[in-house]
């Protein structure tokens, strides 16, 4: 099984920036040991499963939460049967068909 799940999370009870609070949710994401990809509007995970990708956006709401009242998130999920590895092989597909590498 592949879950392939972007997402994207902050408070919105704190400053207009809001690097420092996407800082402390990569750094879970890091930890976790899934494969990911950081994006200027949110930050891929791949895992086996679904729930395993919703834990850690779990533990994320959990270091949010310590410092504000109220926060925003966006979730989409891609879960397909099959083996992991789509992370990358979803761009590379793309790339193949036009043949050049996307800018990145």
């Amino acid at each position: 099984m592949s879950a392939l799940v972007e997402f994207a999370m902050f408070p919105t009870d704190s400053t207009e920036s809001k690097s420092e609070f996407v800082a402390k949710v990569l750094d879970i994401v890091d930890e976790s040991g899934l494969e990911y990809q950081l994006t200027p509007m949110g930050t891929i995970i791949e895992a086996e499963t679904v729930g395993e990708v919703f834990a850690v956006i779990e533990k994320a709401y959990e270091i949010l939460e310590q410092d504000s009242n109220r926060i925003y998130s966006a979730i989409k999920v891609d879960y397909r049967k099959g083996s992991v590895g789509r992370l990358n092989k979803k761009v590379g597909s793309v790339e193949a068909k036009l043949g050049r590498k996307l800018n990145s």
